[in-house]
């Protein structure tokens, strides 16, 4: 028997206050999903769930949600030319919603005036590297960087990623 899967459309807005708690949860999982296994356990044990709603506090004017039945399904943070953040929920793998929170991102990144981009991939994120490949991302270097914690900066591997908008 065949199985047919209706398509629900996907809405792209600025995140809201009330979208916070369905958002920091969804990063909590997915940066645990790919990255406790490749990080050290210092930066993973600083990377608890409230510390990923504090700094989603933090950023919420540079955030954008994709929302499928009301339901935060992604999310990017832009900082500068950077694609600071971006994740998916598990559920959302496969559907084609990265796809297109990912030309929401670079549609963003283009009216805010940059003509190229960047962004941080943990050096080992395989899926996430095939991801941005696939999205056209060329990996420029891998390079030494500070990444935000609790505790102050933790200095990390991380391969960088470009692309001409």
């Amino acid at each position: 028997m065949a199985r047919y899967i209706r398509a629900m459309t996907v809405i792209f807005r600025p995140m809201t206050k009330a979208d916070l708690a369905a958002a920091a949860t969804l990063w909590h999982a997915g940066w645990h999903d790919g990255h406790a296994a490749i990080c050290p356990p210092a930066l993973t044990r600083q990377r608890t769930a409230q510390s990923f709603h504090d700094r989603l506090a933090r950023d919420i004017a540079n955030a954008r949600v994709a929302l499928r039945a009301d339901r935060v399904a992604g999310f990017h943070i832009l900082k500068g030319d950077e694609l600071y953040q971006f994740f998916v929920a598990p559920a959302e793998r496969g559907s084609g919603l990265a796809t297109q929170l990912m030309h929401d991102a670079e549609t963003t990144l283009r009216a805010a005036g940059h003509h190229r981009a960047w962004l941080a991939c943990s050096v080992g994120n395989a899926r996430a590297a095939r991801f941005y490949e696939k999205s056209g991302w060329t990996r420029a270097a891998t390079e030494r960087m500070e990444f935000e914690t609790a505790d102050g900066p933790f200095a990390l591997d991380a391969w960088r990623y470009e692309k001409t908008l």
